[in-house]
This record gives C-alpha cells, sequence and structure tokens, in this order.
C-alpha cells in the first residue's frame, strides 16, 4: 500500500508507481516511467499556471483600468474647469 503525505493524504508518486509491479509495460523501467510522469506532470502544472497568471493579470488590469477610468471622470471635469478658469480669468465671467 503506497504511503501518503501526512499533512494532505495524496499518496506519494513513487510508491504508486512502485505499487504498480507487475502492471508496467515490460519494455518501461521505472525510471522512464517516473521520468515520463515527472514531465507530464511538470507541463500540466506549467500550463495550469500559465493559465491562473493570465487570469489574474487580465483582471488586475481590467480593475486598474476601472479604477483609472473613474478617476479621470471624477477629476477630469474640475480640473478642466480650473484651468480655464485661471488662464481665463475669474473676473471675465463677472462682467
Amino acid at each position: 500500500m503506497p504511503r501518503t503525505e501526512p499533512e494532505t493524504g495524496v499518496p506519494i508518486l513513487t510508491d504508486v508507481i512502485i505499487a504498480a509491479g507487475p502492471a508496467l509495460p515490460p519494455l518501461l523501467d521505472r525510471d522512464t516511467l517516473v521520468a515520463e510522469l515527472q514531465t507530464k506532470l511538470a507541463a500540466r502544472t506549467f500550463a495550469l499556471t500559465d493559465e491562473l497568471l493570465r487570469s489574474a493579470f487580465a483582471q488586475m488590469e481590467a480593475s486598474v483600468f476601472q479604477q483609472i477610468t473613474a478617476k479621470l471622470r471624477r477629476e477630469l471635469p474640475e480640473l478642466i474647469d480650473a484651468t480655464l478658469r485661471e488662464h481665463l480669468g475669474e473676473d471675465r465671467n463677472q462682467e
């Protein structure tokens, strides 16, 4: 019976492979099988990580975009008004 990781209860990969014993194809030794499985696991892990990172960056980008556009909508009209009044002079409108 394969051992498991104490914290997660997940079987240890090499123990699972060793326990498989005779079920392995005769032309494939355990080291080759472990190497192939490690390669597949790494490739899938990297693909998942890439997907998650791209999604997270897209969400962050959308959030930052929303924050910037909201701030511009709030502050830009006042900035334009203040700049025009400063440049044209406040007292021209009062005459």
